[in-house]
């Protein structure tokens, strides 16, 4: 059954500025300026202002699956509003038995390479997407940290460097090598 009208609003903190054009979404904030196009989905976004400034998005005559994307694209601009203050951190292990892997970040933090591999003599090479920068962990032994502020970004270049190290051609339940994702968060934790 449609609905007539799906609403859902959310309230923006005093430091970020939003700005809503033609379901274009620009968000600034002390950590610097994320846009996302969402012309895609079809919905009313609006920009209230008032002694709280909010984002309103509204579907006219949903289905089911229409509806849903509100909180999808509610969820997006709050994930934008949190890397402009606050930044995502990924970090990452390297799990090996028997090969020590051994990865090597070059060019100021924008790509890393990952040898000896189950022992291969084959360099992987992954390079880091706009904004997110990759830099070994001080604290802890075979720990890579990626930081930036779009977590689609960072993200998806913590799954990129997971998957170039998948093993092939063995049994995964004991070759359990690998780049895996340890902890996800913010850069800057809240008291």
């Amino acid at each position: 059954m449609r609905d007539v009208l799906q609403t859902e609003e959310l309230v923006i903190p005093s430091d970020v500025t939003v700005t809503i054009k033609s379901r274009l979404i620009t968000v600034t904030g002390p950590r610097g300026t994320l846009t996302k196009n969402v012309r895609h989905v079809n919905m009313d976004i609006r920009l209230i202002k008032g002694s709280k400034d909010q984002v309103s998005l509204a579907v006219w005559q949903g289905g089911r699956k229409h509806v849903a994307c509100l909180r999808t694209i509610k969820s997006l601009i709050n994930n934008m509003i949190t890397g402009v203050t606050k930044g995502f951190l990924y970090k990452m292990r390297a799990v090996y038995a028997h090969f020590p892997i051994n990865c090597i970040i070059q060019d100021d933090g924008k790509t890393v390479e990952i040898r000896n591999f189950l022992g291969e003599k084959a360099v992987r090479h992954v390079s880091m997407l706009d904004g997110v920068v990759i830099s070994e962990s001080k604290a802890q032994k075979d720990e890579l940290i990626l930081e930036g502020n779009d977590i689609d970004n960072v993200s998806q270049s913590a799954a990129s460097i997971q998957g170039i190290c998948r093993v092939r051609n063995k049994d995964i339940r004991k070759f359990l090598d690998g780049i895996y994702v340890s902890e996800k968060g913010t850069i800057e934790v809240a008291e």
